[in-house]
């Protein structure tokens, strides 16, 4: 029961990361604000998880919205104790050479400013309160190229920076702020987008389970109880001596180039050694 009492705030609430978040958030004796755009998708996890769950619609594009969220959750509870950044859709698909501004400002907004506002606003909630953590959605696509779309991936790199430079205007208020990195995780966000029926977006999400699953040492597809359990441990008081930092969980996705893990992958110097290998049997040839 490390959140008994405490009151949690987590956005983008009503499927895939944050539904499991909410739902250890409460099962640990939390008082969890579940904010979504989704109105008939957070009601529902509302009345069907255990625990102090309430609903709050949160479209986190709207500075105002969040604010309204954060204001609510200090009235009724008289604080905040730890706000779960997690609101997010894969934004725009475009690369550089094809994008358009209000593509850009559209996904800059979900998955950055949004993310901003929600530590602006919960802050003057949270000053004096023992333990008080943030913890960020940032990506893998922070690391590098390859991973997601371009604007994406910017927003991302963008999160973790801001993710440090809350920690230190925050460190004298007592409040920590950490980022977590999902890899590839079994979620809606890779085909939400997607123009498909029911069935082709379940088959979808199983084909990227596979690739994921073949792409990264740990030989499964990332699950949203696996963010959701690095996030509590962020936002706990095991975690009370990390701030400004970021935790990949990814499966081993960003370890290395394949051939670093996979004994059935020759990297470079597997390579040059078969050939130095043939040279030499060439050279006993008669």
């Amino acid at each position: 029961m490390r959140f008994s009492g405490k009151t949690v705030i987590v956005t983008g609430a009503a499927s895939g990361i944050g539904a499991a978040a909410t739902a250890l958030f409460a099962s640990e004796g939390a008082i969890v604000f579940a904010a979504d755009i989704d109105v008939d998708g957070g009601e529902k996890l509302a009345a069907d998880t255990p625990g102090d769950v309430r609903f709050a619609q949160c479209d986190v594009c709207d500075p105002a919205a969040i604010k309204a969220l954060m204001d609510r959750a200090g009235d009724e509870t008289g604080g905040i104790d730890v706000v779960f950044n997690n609101a997010g859709a894969g934004g725009t698909r475009a690369d550089i050479s094809e994008m358009e501004p209000d593509d850009w400002d559209r996904t800059m907004d979900l998955l950055l400013r949004s993310v901003a506002f929600g530590i602006r606003y919960a802050v003057p909630h949270m000053k004096g309160r023992k333990g008080a953590s943030i913890v960020n959605v940032s990506s893998v696509a922070a690391v590098g190229p390859g991973y997601s779309p371009t604007a994406y991936a910017v927003a991302k790199a963008g999160v973790l920076h801001l993710t440090k430079c809350a920690a230190t205007d925050l460190a004298r208020h007592g409040i920590r702020v950490n980022a977590v990195q999902p890899g590839f995780i079994n979620t809606n966000i890779f085909t939400a987008s997607l123009e498909l029926t029911g069935e082709m977006k379940a088959m979808a999400k199983a084909a990227i389970a596979q690739m994921s699953a073949n792409a990264q040492p740990v030989a499964r597809g990332g699950q949203s109880m696996d963010i959701a359990n690095a996030v509590a441990f962020l936002a706990s008081e095991e975690a009370g001596f990390v701030t400004g930092t970021s935790l990949l969980v990814d499966g081993g996705l960003t370890v290395g180039p394949r051939h670093s893990w996979d004994p059935e992958e020759p990297g470079l110097l597997a390579s040059l050694e078969a050939m130095e290998a043939q040279a030499r049997e060439a050279q006993k040839a008669p």
